[in-house]
């Protein structure tokens, strides 16, 4: 059987090369300081032809013997509570958990703490940078969504996803969530799953899939770069924000979504442990990665439409500011070309809410000691999600 390979396609492309000359991407590599090249492109590029076997083998083992949500019943006690050695269930899924409950060398619960720490202290602006710029950023990206147009997942609507997201990504940063049995644990192989049984269903049902052009789906290669979303981006835009972040914060971001990532069977040498690595593996993704297409407009209006239905807000006159706030938020973190591309509304003096915001952090972090920050940051995201979860009324992923 002749191997898949694929080659930096996109290198001399326009929407590459002003990302990394003139955008977002030349302020992260002044950030990272490195001298990015395509050393190492050949190794990494082999993730995108690879996904998570194991995950793959729970799936047809295990949810081929039950009923969806019988097997995700299962599955949660054994997140829970783990597995007895006289339990029977198939090798993949005690491998899962043998996986999954071993604690790796590597691990540094102290990183974790810094990580969740500066995840949750900067509030309402981790929400922002997480929306508006790491998720609406990854839709300029037009493979790396082709998952959630072939499988249906857009049928859901955009609040749904974001009611996902935003329940995944609070579940896993919070102080010792990681740990196993605990929450973010939970979510994790939560997730790992879903992810799992959304390429069994998408390879069962969509015979078009072009792998050569689009790697596997939901690929370790693109999974490795939704840990840089959830890590490089989101710390830039916070950082753009007006947030401050020591050394060691910084590696703690990098360290968690590293451990977060290898619960969802991304192997742990192909995961960066700090910017630099971070800044040199995104370069290489995104040199195979077309600019946006028509369904990254359709999932990026949806998202901005969102505010403006938004149930959790009475009136609409609340709605209109949200929405403004985002769209302002995207058009002060993007770049021009991506915001032209996924094709976002205009707005009136776009620039005064983050400018206001970034002030405003400046001060606080002058002011406010780390640990209050810490401890209102937390508050604030639990009280978001709550009132998006209130909202939308879902079981995490069926679960």
């Amino acid at each position: 059987m002749e191997q898949n390979t694929i080659s930096p396609r996109y290198k001399n492309a326009p929407h590459f090369l002003d990302y990394w000359k003139h955008g977002n991407g030349n302020d992260i590599l002044k950030w990272s300081g490195v001298e990015v090249n395509f050393e190492g492109f050949a190794s990494k590029a082999k993730l995108y032809f690879q996904a998570d076997e194991l995950g793959d083998e729970v799936i047809r083992e295990f949810y081929s013997k039950h009923s969806f949500r019988e097997a995700n019943l299962k599955l949660e006690k054994y997140i829970r509570e783990g597995i007895s050695p006289n339990e029977d269930v198939p090798d993949s899924v005690r491998k899962l958990f043998e996986f999954s409950e071993h604690i790796p060398d590597w691990l540094d619960y102290d990183l974790l703490k810094l990580g969740a720490e500066a995840c949750i202290k900067t509030g309402r602006d981790a929400l922002m940078s997480l929306r508006d710029y790491s998720l609406m950023g990854g839709y300029d990206y037009a493979y790396l969504n082709k998952p959630l147009v072939f499988t249906g997942a857009l049928k859901k609507g955009a609040l749904k996803r974001l009611s996902e997201t935003l329940d995944f990504w609070v579940n896993v940063t919070r102080l010792d969530a990681m740990k196993p049995h605990q929450k973010g644990y939970e979510h994790a192989i939560k997730t790992r799953m879903i992810h799992a049984f959304a390429r069994f269903q998408l390879k069962k049902h969509v015979k078009d899939w072009d792998t050569q052009t689009m790697g596997e789906p939901l690929n370790l290669w693109d999974m490795t770069a939704t840990a840089n979303g959830f890590s490089l981006v989101f710390l830039h835009g916070l950082k753009k924000l007006g947030n401050q972040f020591t050394a060691e914060e910084e590696l703690g971001v990098f360290h968690l979504w590293k451990y977060i990532s290898y619960l969802l069977g991304v192997p742990a040498d192909e995961l960066p442990n700090n910017v630099k690595e971070a800044t040199q593996n995104f370069y290489l993704w995104t040199s195979i990665q077309p600019p946006a297409d028509k369904d990254s407009v359709y999932l990026a209006q949806s998202l901005i439409k969102e505010s403006l239905d938004n149930p959790i807000l009475k009136f609409q006159f609340q709605r209109n500011f949200l929405n403004y706030i985002h769209v302002s938020s995207s058009k002060f973190l993007l770049d021009k070309a991506v915001f032209e591309r996924l094709k976002l509304p205009q707005v009136w003096n776009a620039n005064f809410i983050p400018k206001t915001l970034k002030l405003s952090n400046q001060m606080m972090q002058k002011y406010i000691s780390r640990d209050k920050l810490v401890r209102r940051g937390n508050k604030l995201q639990m009280d978001i999600l709550q009132q998006y979860l209130s909202i939308t009324n879902y079981e995490l992923y069926g679960f």
